[in-house]
């Protein structure tokens, strides 16, 4: 999944408010995009858009003049929004697009892109906070190539994976507290085919079980 085919709907409203035309504010109506004003400096503060044109309004973009700063989104129209996206409030980049994993309106993961716009890492909080992430994937172009996870909210990783063609490779988990992985599974196929455990000084397994 590509992150700029995910931005379809904040290029539409940006280029709506960039396009260079004798009446814009027209222009604006016409493709279903409604400024607001803030009252006292009179900057534009915000930006609706209905994407589909049904007459309901499914995005809204938080403006600082002609810097958008955030964008929501309700994509399906079921009364919860299911996108949010999130600019460099000096340059209007995007930084980082949230999506809700459970659908119920709030945001619990946050993809981030490479510069050739698709997905480098997604940043995941079981609790829906972006303050308090709990996993974090990593991405190349074959897909999801490893992940950590913090499983006792200390903001310390204590499981690591890696994957293969999509396919979970290892599981290794830290059972001390160190910071180091105490026991690794490494599958085929799906299979679990060893266990390593028992690390040495330098981290180095020296038990190996075969499953069979």
């Amino acid at each position: 999944m590509r992150l700029l085919r995910l931005l379809r709907w904040s290029a539409v409203v940006l280029a709506a408010l960039t396009a260079s035309c004798s009446d814009p504010e027209r222009e604006r109506e016409k493709a279903g995009i409604k400024p607001t004003y803030d009252k006292k400096t009179g900057k534009l503060a915000e930006l609706t858009y209905d994407s589909n044109h049904n007459g309901r309004v499914d995005t809204w973009t938080d403006m600082d003049g002609a810097h958008p700063l955030r964008t929501r989104i309700d994509r399906n129209e079921d009364g919860k929004l299911d996108r949010w996206e999130y600019y460099d409030s000096a340059t209007g980049q995007l930084q980082k697009v949230g999506f809700s994993r459970k659908d119920d309106g709030k945001p619990d993961a946050w993809a981030f892109s490479a510069p050739d716009g698709k997905i480098e890492r997604i940043e995941i909080s079981s609790t829906a906070d972006e303050k308090k992430i709990d996993r974090w994937e990593h991405y190349d172009a074959s897909g999801l190539v490893s992940a950590e996870e913090d499983g006792n909210a200390d903001g310390v990783p204590d499981k690591w994976e890696t994957y293969q063609a999509g396919a979970l490779k290892t599981a290794a988990w830290d059972d001390n507290g160190d910071g180091k992985p105490d026991r690794r599974f490494t599958y085929e196929a799906g299979t679990l085919v060893t266990i390593d455990s028992e690390p040495d000084a330098s981290g180095a397994f020296t038990k190996r079980v075969d499953v069979k």
